[in-house]
């Protein structure tokens, strides 16, 4: 294998990057020419896609998670139902286990939330997903931001948000304790003497703290990683602090080049302060590119796809979900009449509403073209959405993309476009991994440049 430290070195001068994939366990492009149905519950389509870019050598995919049934936009459950918007979705766990098992190289990444599973569990999980992954598996860590989704696990409504990731930070610091629980030599499997364990190196973690309490040990056995990759998103101030002290890989949403360095530089400043090298932390920009065989072609896509009535209640109905505000409530063609203000997503709403600008609701939207997920836009051929990415991280300074859809709706023909179309460009380029080395976990592969 080759040199960690010289590699990592070698291919940041070189400009590499990493690439993700976000998908949620959810209907397909249900309405789209080229989807498959809307019923992939079986879950053979999101594993084809698994397999897909990890042909394309991405470094992880990541299932995203909701806990309730939303009842925002327009007070009730009917447009989220009727078109399918954040609803249905399955869990993410046996989907998790079944790419994994497809697959043998991607990083595997679960969302499981600090409200709906104790610790101990949280740990117990990851550490099976771990051993059964070999070394591959992910923990995206969140809070769940939905009054909806805390009413579903015995409670009126959330927390506020700062008192969110103070249980969050606790929650971690009992998990991580409950993975360092056995020494990594605490198999021995040692057959003349009859010993599977040594117990001296099996310990419980006793563990009282504001809002946990956990006496231990863990009882899975230390897994590939011991403990798996730590992936976290925060927009807000506080979310930012508790990704730069905890995660290995953030996913990020920023307004432009300017807004991504701004965002970047301020988690490797938190990450200083907590007393981490902030190269051990990949930050990934959300985009959503979109692909033609000419220009003109990939602008035409993009223009059908921005003028869709459907889009524009999709965007708003989703945007209603993640914050609970209803946006029905409001004139497409006036500006929002006040700054509005959420303890769910606030860095979704910020996102969207543009505060100042004096735009319509409706031009929010379109501004919005990537679903509230899109950090600059990318409209072209794969060549040319290739170089300009390389451009964009050149000034930024690094780490990666995170690509998805606006809606985080997938098709084939989308897939095909992204591994088989933009990554060969970014391969050509020298910008993207052509290869893993062999025996690397999701962690290592994350260090690897």
């Amino acid at each position: 294998m080759t040199n960690g430290n010289a590699q990592r070195g070698s291919d940041q001068a070189a400009g590499k990057f990493h690439l993700a994939f976000i998908f949620n366990f959810t209907p397909d492009d249900w309405q789209g020419p080229f989807g498959t149905g809307g019923s992939p519950w079986d879950g053979k389509f999101h594993t084809e896609v698994a397999q897909a870019l990890e042909r394309a050598c991405f470094d992880y995919v990541i299932i995203e998670d909701k806990l309730m049934v939303p009842e925002s936009y327009g007070g009730s459950s009917e447009a989220a139902l009727k078109q399918a918007m954040v609803v249905p979705k399955h869990d993410p766990v046996p989907l998790a286990v079944a790419m994994g098992v497809a697959t043998s190289q991607l990083g595997i990444v679960a969302t499981l939330s600090t409200l709906a599973y104790p610790p101990f569990m949280t740990a117990r999980l990851s550490s099976t997903l771990d051993s059964m992954l070999g070394g591959r598996f992910g923990w995206n860590i969140v809070t769940s931001a939905e009054d909806l989704a805390a009413q579903n696990f015995g409670l009126d409504k959330l927390p506020p948000r700062d008192v969110r990731y103070e249980m969050a930070d606790e929650y971690v610091d009992v998990v991580r304790q409950l993975f360092a629980s056995w020494d990594a030599d605490a198999v021995v499997l040692d057959r003349e003497k009859g010993v599977y364990a040594d117990h001296t190196k099996v310990r419980p973690i006793h563990f009282k703290g504001k809002y946990f309490q956990v006496r231990g040990p863990l009882n899975t056995v230390p897994s590939p990683q011991h403990r798996p990759a730590f992936v976290q998103a925060g927009a807000s101030p506080r979310g930012r602090a508790f990704a730069a002290r905890n995660a290995d890989s953030i996913i990020a949403i920023a307004n432009g080049v300017e807004g991504m360095k701004q965002f970047r530089d301020d988690v490797r400043a938190h990450a200083k302060d907590h007393g981490r090298d902030p190269d051990d932390i990949k930050v990934l920009f959300c985009i959503t590119p979109v692909l033609g065989e000419t220009e003109q072609d990939a602008w035409d896509k993009h223009t059908r796809m921005i003028n869709s009535p459907a889009f524009i209640h999709d965007i708003l109905a989703e945007t209603s979900a993640l914050t609970e505000i209803d946006f029905a409530q409001f004139d497409l063609d006036e500006p929002l009449p006040y700054r509005l203000e959420t303890n769910g997503e606030q860095g979704s709403l910020d996102q969207l509403q543009q505060w100042g600008t004096g735009k319509t609701l409706r031009e929010l939207v379109v501004d919005a073209a990537g679903g509230l997920v899109s950090s600059v836009e990318l409209i072209g051929t794969p060549d040319q959405v290739a170089e300009r990415m390389g451009e964009v991280m050149e000034e930024v300074g690094g780490d990666g993309f995170m690509i998805t859809t606006p809606v985080l709706r997938l098709n084939r023909r989308y897939i095909a476009e992204v591994a088989d179309g933009l990554v060969p460009a970014l391969q050509r380029r020298g910008l993207t991994r052509s290869a893993y080395t062999p025996g690397n976990t999701l962690r290592q592969n994350l260090l690897e440049f």
